[in-house]
């Protein structure tokens, strides 16, 4: 099992997709129900999104599923939004709060899954963030994740199409949170700000100003690029087309704005 794909680019930015995988090992899918094996929570096709959008990209790509471990949580369990209803570093449910297992996974599988997926994953991000920064003296991660537009369960309403996170501004540098809310503003896509989602357990673990580590965590709404949100969960070629144009533009300007960090 290869739990994680890396390709270097020779950019300042870093996209890490953890949750695009569909990969299970045959234990866990032996204790997986019928709702649980058909991955619904699955970050549908955002690493065709962002493809070859700006030269020089670092991709760091999951290939195992959410449900074996959820890498944009905690590994020691704490949750991200206490209070809130979520889903843990093993999830239990769906986001619809639909139990996922025949048999629920036990702490030496938490223990397993740490191991050999959670752990390998970060370390090979933590390494290109190291090798991103000492090039170009500052590195620029954008953590890439999608969701389902209506969930209730997590929160009312409609989710926005464009929800950025950068922990309340913690995260990076307030020109580059400024330049990203600014192009969705106006790109017709509706949008927010630390919003439901502030970012993950990688961006607030990960963005540290500081130390020249910016970390900014997209959540696209997925009826924003697929046909419907439910199996098979289509790629919608004239939404998504729509939705790469905007991305480019923040992808090219966060990399126009890196090199100016790095001065600072």
């Amino acid at each position: 099992m290869t739990p994680v794909q890396v390709h270097q680019g020779d950019g300042p930015l870093i996209l890490a997709f953890p949750h695009v995988g569909t990969d299970l090992p045959p234990e866990v899918a032996a204790k997986l129900n019928t709702e649980g094996r058909l991955l619904r929570d699955t970050d549908w096709h955002i690493q065709h999104l962002y493809a070859g959008l700006i030269p020089g990209l670092t991709t760091v790509t999951a290939t195992q599923s959410r449900y074996v471990i959820d890498l944009n949580r905690d590994p020691s369990g704490a949750s991200l939004y206490p209070g809130q209803t979520t889903t843990g570093l093993i999830p239990d449910t769906t986001f619809d709060n639909v139990p996922i297992w025949e048999q629920l996974p036990t702490a030496p599988d938490v223990a397993q899954w740490l191991g050999e997926v959670h752990r390998p994953y970060h370390a090979a991000l933590a390494a290109e963030i190291d090798r991103v920064r000492t090039r170009h003296g500052v590195a620029v991660l954008y953590d890439c994740h999608s969701i389902r537009s209506e969930i209730p369960w997590l929160f009312p309403a409609t989710l926005p199409e464009l929800n950025i996170g950068t922990n309340g501004g913690t995260t990076c540098a307030a020109a580059l949170e400024h330049a990203v809310a600014q192009i969705a503003a106006a790109s017709g896509h509706s949008w927010v700000l630390n919003g439901r989602f502030k970012g993950g357990w990688t961006t607030r673990h990960y963005g540290r100003p500081e130390t020249g580590v910016h970390a900014i965590q997209m959540e696209l709404s997925q009826i924003s690029h697929l046909m419907a949100e439910a199996p098979p969960f289509a790629l919608d070629p004239d939404r998504s087309t729509h939705l790469r144009k905007t991305l480019t533009e923040i992808l090219a300007t966060l990399a126009d704005l890196a090199p100016r960090l790095a001065r600072a």
